[in-house]
C-alpha cells in the first residue's frame, strides 16, 4: 500500500495568507497562463486543505467579489480562481472538495452567480463540477485598458433557480 491510502486530509478551512508556491513550487508560470499577457486580480478570500499530519497545504481556491455589468447592467459576482492540488496529491478528489468548500462560502456572500476563467484543457474539470461554459466574448480591464479574456469562461450557480441572464460580460476590475 502507498502513503497516500493512509493520508488523511483537513476539512477546507479559510486560511489568512497564500503562496501559490506552496503547493505549486517556484515555477514562473504554475497556472500556465503568461502567453496571453494578461494582469490578474488577486484574490480576497482564501482556502485551503492540509494534509495530516504534517499540515501542508495541498488544495487550495480563492474568492473575490466582482463588479461587473451583464447586458450593461452593474451587478456583483463571485470571481473563483486560483485552484491548486499539489502534482502529488492529485486524483483524489481534493479539486472538487476545496471547490465545493470555497462555494459554500460564496453562498454566504450575496451574489447568485459565481465566474472563473479557466484554460481549455481544464473545462473538463468544471464541466464535471456542475460549471457551465459562457458563450461570447468577456471583457476585463487590464493596465492598458479594456481587453478580451482569452482563457474559457465558466459560470455557475449560487442559489436554488440562479440562472445566468444572458448578455455580454464586462469586469470592471482586473480578472481573478
Amino acid at each position: 500500500m502507498s502513503d497516500d491510502q493512509f493520508t488523511i486530509f483537513s476539512p477546507v478551512v479559510p486560511i489568512e495568507e497564500y503562496l501559490h508556491t506552496e503547493i505549486l513550487g517556484d515555477a514562473p508560470d504554475p497556472f500556465q497562463v503568461a502567453e496571453h499577457g494578461m494582469a490578474w486580480r488577486p484574490k480576497d478570500m482564501h482556502f485551503g486543505i492540509r494534509a495530516e499530519p504534517d499540515g501542508r497545504l495541498v488544495a487550495h481556491a480563492g474568492l473575490v467579489i466582482l463588479p461587473v455589468s451583464i447586458d450593461g447592467s452593474p451587478t456583483e459576482i463571485i470571481g473563483l480562481g486560483g485552484v491548486a492540488v499539489a502534482a502529488d496529491r492529485r486524483g483524489h478528489g481534493l479539486a472538487r472538495t476545496v471547490v465545493d468548500g470555497a462555494l459554500a462560502h460564496a453562498r454566504t456572500l450575496g451574489p447568485h452567480l459565481a465566474i472563473l476563467f479557466c484554460r481549455p484543457d481544464k473545462a473538463e474539470l468544471y464541466t464535471r463540477l456542475g460549471w457551465q461554459p459562457l458563450t461570447g466574448p468577456v471583457e476585463v480591464e487590464q493596465p492598458a485598458g479594456p481587453a478580451t479574456m482569452p482563457l474559457r469562461t465558466m459560470w455557475f450557480p449560487l442559489h436554488d433557480g440562479a440562472r445566468w441572464p444572458g448578455g455580454a460580460l464586462r469586469l470592471h476590475s482586473l480578472p481573478m
